[in-house]
């Protein structure tokens, strides 16, 4: 796996350096908090319409053309926002860095599939989640600072990073072209069908964990408590998310992932309550808001760990590159609708209520699972 680690590493540093700092460029520009939303929600729309169509480019193109094809892709476009701020232009960018991001993380999770056995899946998932955890940890919560003190375009140069992962793309893709058993699907209707079924539920939960993710990511430098508790905040979440999604890894293995979804998700209802109270005015502020973040990045990583073994364990082997595809579409699909979300209702109403809008996601989300959990559990 040291190709699928250093292409991952390298991918997701272009990912976390914009996340935060495109939609504040956005800002710079003349938007407003819907303008800003849309940057990432653009990106996000793009990245989950371009992964219905990663199963079908490896199963035409093969893995070391598409996997090149999407470094690009992610790495180059940034390049372009040096030129201008114009929402529109951030827009168009986000939305080419979306198919390259789609490629990514479909491929990412496919591969770990393909390179390990069911038996270690949930640890090796973990490894994995750490080289996606580990660039949001150490770029996200500097790169709006960085770009607010520094320059905007040090960050923008640096979001290319994606790039430089070209040879590593060209390694694993050779591997797993040569390998036995190419990513398949269904082979009928029907049989697509019941894989779909079987990958509502972790999806679902991983959109109802995704969703206030996402818009912390987007709003943290914009929550009105500085930037340096933005920092810690967004640290906070980001150091949580990736120590949990690895840790996780050996419950799932051990325990399997249903035990510990509900509790997750009550968890991270609890720290989003905590932001919103923090940001409101009358409560802990900084530190709330800092403590809430971190709350909710402990469901956050654990949860996309546990959705991802639940998704491969629901379906045959041939079906590996669809339920990546469809956890992928759940994952980029909850980052992008709490930025919409969240940035509509804080222009309307502050972003508080947008907090706890997902923060009461999450608890229905909760209750659904235990219900379908009792449901199963009779039959």
């Amino acid at each position: 796996m040291p190709a699928l680690v250093c292409l991952s590493l390298l991918g997701f540093a272009g990912y976390a350096l914009l996340l935060p700092t495109a939609p504040l460029l956005a800002v710079r520009g003349g938007a407003d908090e819907g303008g800003a939303g849309l940057v990432n929600a653009v990106l996000m729309l793009s990245t989950v319409l371009c992964q219905t169509a990663v199963p079908w480019s490896l199963r035409r193109l093969g893995w070391r053309t598409t996997l090149t094809a999407g470094v690009l892709l992610l790495g180059l476009p940034p390049l372009a926002l040096v030129l201008t701020d114009a929402l529109p232009w951030i827009l168009a960018v986000s939305a080419v860095r979306g198919a390259g991001f789609a490629i990514l993380t479909v491929c990412g999770a496919t591969a770990v599939a393909e390179l390990v056995e069911a038996a270690r899946r949930g640890r090796a998932i973990g490894v994995y989640g750490l080289a996606v955890a580990a660039p949001q940890l150490l770029f996200t919560p500097g790169a709006a600072w960085v770009a607010g003190n520094v320059d905007f375009r040090v960050v923008l140069v640096a979001g290319a990073l994606p790039a430089l992962a070209v040879p590593f793309a060209a390694a694993l893709g050779r591997r797993l072209d040569a390998a036995d058993a190419p990513p398949g699907r269904p082979d009928a209707p029907a049989s697509r069908g019941r894989v779909l079924l079987a990958l509502v539920l972790p999806s679902v939960v991983l959109l109802a964990v995704t969703t206030p993710g996402g818009a912390l990511l987007t709003f943290a430098p914009q929550l009105g408590q500085g930037a340096v508790a933005a920092a810690a905040g967004l640290f906070g979440l980001t150091a949580a998310a990736a120590l949990s999604r690895w840790l996780a890894g050996g419950l799932a293995d051990r325990y399997g992932p249903r035990p510990f979804v509900a509790p997750l998700l009550v968890v991270c209802a609890a720290g989003l309550a905590l932001c919103a109270w923090s940001v409101s005015g009358s409560g802990p502020g900084a530190a709330g808001l800092v403590g809430g973040m971190t709350l909710v990045g402990v469901a956050y990583g654990s949860l996309q760990n546990l959705t991802l073994v639940a998704a491969f364990a629901a379906v045959p082997d041939r079906a590996r590159s669809l339920a990546s595809a469809v956890w992928n579409i759940g994952f980029d699909a909850g980052t992008g609708f709490g930025s919409l979300v969240v940035g509509l209702v804080a222009a309307g109403a502050g972003f508080p209520a947008g907090l706890l809008a997902t923060a009461a996601l999450c608890v229905a989300v909760a209750v659904a699972s235990l219900v379908t959990a009792l449901v199963r559990r009779r039959a």
